[in-house]
């Protein structure tokens, strides 16, 4: 099916397209507030510019857009009709990006979680997904004796 929008009209609707504060990032924040948790946003200072740092816990959380980052299984991770070898590239490059950063991240000693966009929808799983997430206690490090 080609697209229903003329080229200049996609693109100022994907000109639109927020990379920071999205609903369900803020309905991440939500919960997170609500249960006591306090948290930086977007350190930049970071690898891929955490969407949400809790630095008392040493975690990160990443809030994931099904469509961009490529939820595998998803139904919101489709890939457009048109310019479809242009998509499939980005998208590639996007996942890359993710695990070159979630590694730099846990290499840094960070604990990090990707949250999708679709999981939050139901409440309690996502609830549950944090309680697990922050119930698990970091294995101490063993130093080395001289």
């Amino acid at each position: 099916m080609a697209d229903h929008l003329s080229k200049n009209r996609r693109s100022w609707l994907m000109s639109r397209v927020k990379s920071e504060n999205t609903s369900p990032e803020l309905a991440v924040r939500q919960l997170l507030h609500s249960k006591g948790f306090r948290f930086r946003l977007h350190k930049r200072d970071l690898p891929g510019r955490p969407d949400i740092v809790l630095p008392k816990y040493k975690a990160i959380l990443f809030v994931h857009g099904c469509f961009w980052h490529r939820h595998k299984r998803c139904v919101k991770a489709s890939v457009p009709k048109t310019r479809t070898s242009f998509w499939k590239d980005k998208f590639a490059a996007n996942v890359r990006r993710d695990r070159l950063n979630i590694r730099l991240l846990e290499q840094s000693g960070w604990r990090v979680l990707v949250i999708w966009q679709c999981e939050i929808r139901s409440g309690r799983s996502l609830d549950s997904k944090l309680r697990h997430f922050f119930s698990i206690q970091r294995r101490p490090t063993l130093k080395k004796s001289n």
